[in-house]
């Protein structure tokens, strides 16, 4: 399942249980890791090769079909509008759902401004990025953004699964990267 020694509890939690994180504590300033996600079609995607010389912003969330993380991933759809078309950025909303249910929630939204991808072979992106829910098997909720440089310039960790994370510092934070 997930081979990663790692562990942090307390740092989120669940409805107001604690839960265990796997993986590194990323911090601002890190290489991003770079591992293979699912994209539609269920074909392999390496997010950061394919956006080599972009801002990119991951909004990480458990499951598209709860009702906090489809209202996040329409909020930031809606917050990349104020992006020009052609701006230098990228963004992946990254779960461990099946992609068919990823491209049904796009479809039942009207979200194609987002690149969806998927952890559910072996949440080995989660591990990386230290954001696996042990207890759960699912990503917590957090958002990176990645400069063009490779390296992280933001990361959030949603401390209770249940809530929203801060959508002003994410893009204020998207926004300097990509100038």
């Amino acid at each position: 399942m997930i081979e990663n020694d790692t562990e942090h509890v307390g740092v989120v939690t669940f409805k107001g249980a604690p839960m265990t994180l796997v993986g590194p504590a990323l911090v601002v300033g890190d290489a991003a890791p770079e591992e293979t996600l699912t994209g539609q079609g269920l074909i392999p995607v390496m997010p950061l090769a394919d956006s080599e010389g972009k801002a990119r912003l991951f909004v990480v969330v458990p499951s598209v079909d709860t009702s906090v993380c489809s209202l996040e991933s329409k909020r930031f759809s809606d917050e990349l509008k104020a992006f020009p078309v052609g701006a230098p950025v990228a963004v992946y909303v990254v779960s461990a759902d099946l992609p068919f249910a990823q491209k049904r929630w796009c479809g039942a939204e009207g979200v194609n401004n987002l690149t969806m991808l998927s952890d559910y072979k072996s949440l080995a992106w989660g591990a990386a990025w230290g954001v696996i829910l042990k207890e759960l098997h699912l990503l917590a909720r957090a958002v990176f953004v990645v400069g063009k440089d490779g390296r992280i310039t933001y990361k959030e960790i949603v401390g209770e699964v249940a809530s929203e994370p801060d959508y002003a510092k994410a893009m204020n934070a998207l926004k300097l990267a990509a100038d």
